[in-house]
């Protein structure tokens, strides 16, 4: 353009004038700033903004209006609050929101108060799962309250408070998240804390308070009105010296009863009371009785691990499971009693220190891995049935005992494979076993049924090592030979190494089966069940033998003969 040319001249001057006063106006427009919108016009779906410095006119989408509360604000000329998104998408238009503004500015205000710990108005518009939905009045932005927080006491229906307007106190924030938490709890505590120091400060520990009102109970207590003042709680331990499960065992909604006050805590408001200590306490009546001496007792409770039963009114123990049975396994109070069955006990323990006293119910009865002992002793035989089986032992009902006997799987045979000859038997079968050990205190009895058996190592107990034996060849391979002592039912195996001195002779392949060799005992040792045999040994010893009758290895060397062998057959022949 001309106006170029001379940029002293009127024209240009005229035209800088007029592009910094554009460029002043849009200086401001910044994506992500909340700016000032004036509505131009408004169709069926749309209002239309200005905003200097913008080359095109925003619009907004009614509907946004509508939800955030705004319809009376969708007016020609009205002022409205949005956030700049986009100066300019890849359609060129400018994007805007209003509720973005909306919540920026809410959310800046809820900061603000929650720094300065400043309470701010709010109404519940809706219930939702854990709680409730509180819409901040000022601003719109939504907020959560957990049941717990709308109210110091418990509420079954909050019908009076939808929509109310109702002071809370900020109690979480959560600004990338964009959440909020609120508690009208907080707010009515802090009002009623005063009034209620006063009241706490008049009782002391000891005070009788006559005629305190049940107020209502959960699984831990029950909850009593003082004077229409005051509400205190009474633990579950706190209510009787006899089991009480729930306190609706005891009191009903309404009635009257006398409170001991054991406990003041004016930094927490609250005053603790028992009933059960306006009573003698029955635990002092344990002098009348002594220890390992039956007595009937009463089942007040049954747990998972025991059951709960009474000497006598208010004075209560524990019957673990562990001493419920002698021979089950994790046996069930729950299935052999039921609540108020009367059952006879064994006093195992009186503690007065630490007011416990310790039962028994297996104990009424003699021990059968005692009488187990007596009838059958270690080493004597017996019979059992197949009860089960695992991976690694069979389990025997022993005789007409109720009692269990271990049969591990090393046990059952003194060849072969462990594990294998665990297939041979099942759920039933009778079996004819020996005691080996008895632990009545442990109620643990092991049986062994080879031990029944002739123990084929017996064949060895007059042998001792170095001693020639006379083998059959079952079998041969590359790794030895597998043979058999004569007189004895179990095989061995001959290494390779230990076939011959002379390592071209050490072929298994030279044997055939049912072939009877001789070989030296390398190696007996019965307790831990080891037994080597060589024939390389039996070379050696034979060798050794030569040498000492006809003279020494050394002298021979210079000879011509062949080996050793040749030399003393030619002298043997002499």
């Amino acid at each position: 353009m001309e106006i170029y040319k001379d940029l002293k001249s009127p024209a240009s001057k005229e035209f800088e004038k007029l592009l910094n006063s554009q460029l002043s106006k849009t200086k401001n427009l910044i994506e992500g700033k909340i700016i000032e919108g004036k509505i131009t016009k408004i169709t069926e779906k749309f209002a239309f903004l200005f905003i200097e410095g913008l080359k095109s006119e925003p619009m907004l989408d009614i509907n946004e209006l509508k939800s955030m509360g705004m319809s009376d604000k969708a007016k020609v000329g009205e002022k409205i609050s949005v956030l700049l998104e986009r100066i300019e998408d890849r359609n060129g238009e400018v994007l805007v929101s209003a509720s973005k503004a909306q919540k920026i500015k809410g959310w800046d205000k809820l900061v603000e108060a929650y720094e300065k710990n400043e309470s701010i108005n709010g109404k519940i518009t809706s219930k939702c799962k854990g709680g409730v939905i509180v819409e901040h009045i000022d601003t719109g932005s939504l907020m959560f309250c957990p049941g717990s927080q709308i109210s110091d006491k418990p509420l079954k229906d909050i019908s009076h408070l939808i929509n109310e307007p109702l002071k809370f106190a900020l109690i979480k924030l959560d600004k990338v998240r964009g959440n909020a938490c609120v508690s009208r709890r907080q707010i009515i505590t802090s009002n009623k804390k005063g009034d209620k120091a006063k009241i706490v400060e008049k009782y002391k520990v000891g005070d009788v308070i006559k005629d305190a009102i049940v107020k209502g109970y959960s699984s831990f207590g029950c909850f009593f009105d003082v004077n229409s003042e005051l509400d205190v709680l009474v633990h579950l331990q706190e209510i009787s010296y006899s089991r009480v499960n729930h306190p609706e065992e005891v009191f009903n909604i309404g009635e009257k009863r006398d409170l001991l006050v054991i406990s003041v805590d004016k930094a927490k408001l609250q005053v603790g009371c028992s009933i059960k200590q306006l009573s003698p306490d029955p635990f002092e009546h344990i002098s009348n009785y002594e220890l390992n001496k039956k007595y009937k007792v009463k089942v007040v409770k049954l747990m998972d691990f025991g059951a709960f039963c009474e000497l006598e009114p208010g004075l209560s123990t524990l019957l673990h499971s562990s001493e419920l049975s002698w021979t089950k396994k994790n046996p069930s109070a729950k299935k052999m009693f039921k609540i108020g069955d009367e059952i006879e006990c064994v006093i195992t323990e009186i503690d007065k220190e630490k007011r416990r006293v310790a039962i028994s119910h297996r104990l009424t009865t003699e021990n059968p891995y005692q009488s187990l002992e007596k009838k059958y002793p270690v080493g004597s035989d017996i019979e059992g049935i197949v009860n089960s089986i695992n991976e690694y032992a069979i389990y025997l009902k022993l005789a007409d005992l109720d009692i269990d006997g271990f049969l591990h799987c090393n046990d059952l045979n003194y060849s072969g494979n462990p594990e294998e000859e665990l297939t041979k038997y099942k759920k039933g079968d009778k079996l004819k076993v020996k005691i080996l050990e008895i632990k009545s205190d442990q109620q643990k009895v092991r049986v062994g049924l080879k031990q029944t058996q002739k123990d084929p190592l017996s064949w060895f107990e007059n042998k001792k090592v170095n001693d020639a034996i006379t083998v059959k060849v079952i079998s041969s391979d590359n790794k030895g030979l597998v043979v058999s002592p004569e007189g004895c039912e179990m095989n061995f195996t001959i290494k390779k190494s230990q076939i011959a001195i002379n390592a071209a002779d050490a072929r298994p392949g030279r044997f055939v089966g049912g072939e009877r060799i001789d070989a030296a005992i390398a190696e007996l040792d019965l307790n831990k069940r080891k037994i080597g045999l060589s024939i390389k040994l039996l070379e050696e010893l034979q060798n050794k033998e030569a040498v000492s009758k006809f003279g020494s290895e050394a002298s021979g060397k210079n000879l011509p003969f062949t080996s050793l062998s040749d030399k003393l057959k030619k002298k043997t022949e002499e």
